[in-house]
């Protein structure tokens, strides 16, 4: 969340940022409750000294009446310290509801619109669209699922309902091969691999900007609990450091975490949404980091060039985006989508992203680093980016692949992982 020292002196651009981003925060009540703290809280503390003095001043008292009076005038002091004390909780709480409604500050050099639709495409990347025969017709995963025996969502549906699914065969091989892949290539690069949870306290969910419960929440809540399904191991990954403070030579700590994802898409329909584009339940291999401020805008561009790389590995066709302040989600200060090429849909989809999100995440999480000989904390920014979200990384990989010859290739890079080079129908 942002600070609220910094809120109250940028009255007018945290307002305006809100408007670019669709988001609804009462930063006028949010001022008015702030001062009205302050001021409670001046109260609080001049009423803490009275009350001390009064009761110093008891035992110097030269008679019993005396001593009743001082007594009863101490009683008086804490009933209205009680009262001020009430009056700062309840505007403490109200000030953290609108805070945290409060999105990031937008990049200087985000686009401006309301939607998806405002994006930016920035570059593309190296493998060409395929270029097939006029007479072929490329088959989209689903149907190739189904041809190839790859795929089974009916029996999904039948076990846990609509958007859930089976893999079989080699897409169980394609996908552990594309965690490999991935996991292998952030070692490389100086992650440290880990398999995170599934599940996460909802104060971390929170932390990190998700919101578990409530009519938009894209989260499935643990009934009883204060536990929710993870949506990424962006949410766990965040949550590694909730509540410390770290010594800045640790920095910068680069995670990579292999989890499945769980989202109830609420409201997703449509031929958008077909086959693994938009599940449940998917696998994934996310990139953390936790860095100094001065960093984080390099790091972004490293996550970024990550992403980049392995989709120019696996042979996939991709545009890269700049994502507009209306699509943004509340932490992000700036976030860079690649959408690969997908023959199934005639389109692009969105297949990775990489977010900066400074310290607004850090802020909730109170997650911080201290630099040895100076005084005081500060908070750690926060950088999240998709390595590999199994599903539609299988889905592009899958449709990509196919062949006139009837058969699906495997990109070179998996191949090490594989123990086939292509994919070849059943009968």
């Amino acid at each position: 969340m942002l600070d609220r020292k910094f809120i109250l002196e940028n009255v007018d651009a945290v307002k305006l940022n809100c408007r670019n981003r669709n988001v609804v925060a009462d930063v006028d009540r949010f001022v008015e409750l702030e001062l009205l703290r302050r001021e409670k809280q001046r109260e609080v503390e001049a009423c803490n000294q009275e009350a001390n003095a009064v009761s110093k001043s008891i035992g110097k008292c030269a008679t019993p009446e005396e001593r009743e009076a001082k007594k009863e005038e101490g009683r008086l002091v804490r009933e209205k310290l009680a009262a001020l004390q009430q009056v700062v909780r309840e505007t403490e709480a109200e000030l953290d509801r609108i805070q945290r409604s409060i999105p990031n500050m937008a990049h200087p050099d985000c686009p401006i619109g309301k939607d998806d639709g405002s994006n930016t495409v920035v570059c593309y990347g190296k493998t060409p669209k395929p270029q097939w025969s006029e007479g072929f017709k490329p088959l989209d995963h689903v149907e190739l699922g189904e041809k190839f025996d790859l795929i089974d969502f009916e029996s999904g549906a039948r076990v846990a309902g609509a958007g859930f699914y089976f893999l079989k065969n080699e897409a169980v091989l394609l996908e552990l091969a594309l965690e490999q892949f991935a996991i292998n290539k952030l070692v490389k690069k100086g992650f440290t691999p880990t398999i995170t949870p599934d599940l996460a306290k909802n104060s971390v969910l929170q932390g990190t900007g998700y919101i578990p419960r409530g009519n938009e929440t894209q989260i499935y809540s643990i009934e009883n609990t204060d536990l929710s399904l993870i949506a990424t191991a962006e949410i766990t990954l965040g949550g590694v450091l909730a509540n410390e403070t770290i010594d800045a030579d640790r920095l910068p700590l680069k995670l990579c975490g292999v989890s499945h994802c769980f989202r109830t898409e609420a409201g997703a329909a449509g031929r958008a949404s077909r086959g693994l584009y938009r599940v449940h339940q998917f696998s994934k291999v996310e990139m953390f980091v936790f860095c100094r401020p001065e960093e984080s805008e390099a790091f972004h561009q490293e996550l970024l060039a990550i992403e980049r790389e392995i989709f120019d590995d696996l042979e996939v066709p991709y545009q890269v985006v700049d994502t507009a302040t209306g699509d943004l989600g509340g932490p992000a200060y700036r976030k860079y989508d690649i959408e690969a090429w997908m023959p199934g849909r005639d389109a692009y989809g969105e297949v990775t992203s990489t977010s900066n999100c400074t310290d607004y995440q850090a802020r909730r999480l109170n997650a911080r680093f201290k630099v040895k000989g100076e005084k005081g904390t500060q908070y750690l920014h926060t950088l999240n980016g998709t390595a590999v979200a199994i599903s539609r990384a299988l889905l592009s990989v899958l449709e990509l692949g196919q062949r006139e010859d009837g058969t699906i290739v495997m990109p070179e890079a998996l191949r090490p992982y594989l123990p086939f080079e292509r994919i070849v129908p059943k009968n």
